[in-house]
């Protein structure tokens, strides 16, 4: 869909024409979407649940242009905290609601606590691994980011996406060694074992105040230096103007349900709905990067039958891609991201880039994937979800993670890498 806004000196009037090619596509990806997981639930409800909640998370990110590498970049760059705090947002709801699904949990005598394998011990991988992945980060994004960003046509996500899988090959690969190393010396810190439920609960979302209050004195100092840079949206993604009566079948219906650009605050709400639904049908958290050594086995024809790390995953790797459910939910992710841009007619390959831009994205794709290994996770395996599920590693990630993103920004201005 093409949109063209026009301003009149005394009303706005804006107009629009549907690029109906665009339209049919995203429309006919849904349909192949659609069919796609009858036939996987027909094989198992889990790999067609999980392809469903991929498709959601991407729409639902590319929609909000809501992102965890954001976070630093927008902070740091424009003095704006406007995603960081829809980012606290996401953590106080997630947080929240898991709290309740792991109290209820232990509660009734369960055997597991839902989610309960995001809390991670705390060590020198943690915060290496932190460091490395933010560095990276600014290559093009971070994990999720990365699937999003491809779905959208950004053409360098798939140089960072390739080398991210290379990265996380060599870190698997390399998993022994650390794991024997001082540098994975170390414990799980589950918050209710030392402060109980509710004072976990209270801990972190003091936790979450003192960011915020850190998030609005620097937007205070940014804007009296006259640095401050306020979010901007494309004239398409705006409010269209209303011309005279409302009619549900019109272009301005179409515009605010397919079009219009939500706001951080909306993709944060879904997000925390489709994280806290993940977590209560698979019983695990939302993840995306310890399958990437999956796809690196199948992308390079690796025989892992005697890496350690894979001795309990031969039966994923001997069942291929359709038969791995957290790969069909970062397709889904990629896919999702993609229908978002073709249903408003704004989907376009972005191939703006150099040689220079190319080495930088290679290098970022591998700090992520070998750091997501040595850290036990990325932005949602590593922050975001041990956050949500009262660990302490997710908040000694996130130090480190905005470290690292501190300096990949650094080198990305210094070098003026096209990120």
């Amino acid at each position: 869909m093409a949109v063209s806004t026009k301003s009149n000196t005394a009303k706005e009037k804006s107009s629009f024409e549907i690029n109906k090619k665009q339209t049919f596509i995203g429309l006919g990806l849904i349909l192949i979407m659609t069919i796609l997981s009858i036939y996987l639930h027909s094989r198992s409800y889990k790999l067609s649940m999980f392809l469903i909640t991929g498709l959601a998370i991407g729409y639902v990110m590319q929609r909000s242009r809501f992102g965890f590498a954001g976070t630093v970049r927008k902070m740091y760059i424009m003095g704006n905290g406007s995603l960081t705090k829809a980012v606290l947002f996401l953590f106080i709801i997630s947080m929240i609601g898991t709290a309740a699904i792991h109290y209820s949990a232990v509660m009734s005598g369960a055997e597991s606590i839902p989610g309960f394998k995001s809390v991670k011990p705390i060590n020198m991988g943690t915060i290496i691994g932190g460091v490395l992945f933010g560095i990276g980060m600014f290559g093009g994004g971070c994990a999720s980011g990365t699937l999003t960003d491809l779905g959208e046509g950004h053409v360098r996500s798939a140089i960072v996406l390739f080398f991210f899988i290379v990265g996380t090959i060599l870190g698997v690969n390399h998993m022994p060694a650390w794991e024997k190393s001082i540098f994975f010396a170390g414990s799980k810190v589950y918050l209710p074992d030392i402060f109980g439920y509710m004072g976990a609960m209270i801990v972190s979302l003091l936790g979450f105040l003192a960011i915020y209050i850190f998030v609005k004195k620097y937007e205070d100092k940014r804007k009296r230096e006259n640095t401050f840079i306020p979010e901007t949206y494309a004239d398409w993604e705006k409010e269209l103007p209303e011309e005279g009566e409302y009619k549900f079948f019109s272009k301005e219906t179409y515009h605010k349900f397919f079009v219009k650009r939500w706001s951080f605050y909306t993709g944060a709400s879904l997000l925390a709905i489709l994280f806290l639904a993940i977590i209560l049908t698979t019983g695990s958290s939302w993840g995306v990067t310890s399958n990437f050594a999956n796809w690196g086995a199948w992308l390079f024809g690796i025989d892992v039958s005697n890496w350690p790390w894979f001795a309990k995953k031969l039966d994923v790797i001997n069942g291929g891609f359709f038969n791995d459910p957290k790969s069909l939910r970062n397709l889904g992710i990629i896919i999702g991201a993609m229908i978002s841009p073709l249903l408003a007619g704004q989907f376009s390959f972005n191939t703006k880039f150099n040689l220079k831009d190319v080495v930088f994205y290679a290098i970022g794709g591998l700090f992520m994937g070998y750091g997501a290994r040595i850290s036990l996770g990325c932005n949602i395996g590593a922050f975001y979800a041990p956050i949500a599920n009262l660990s302490l590693s997710g908040w000694v990630f996130m130090v480190a993670l905005v470290i690292g993103g501190i300096i990949g920004i650094s080198l990305v201005k210094k070098l003026d890498i096209n990120s």
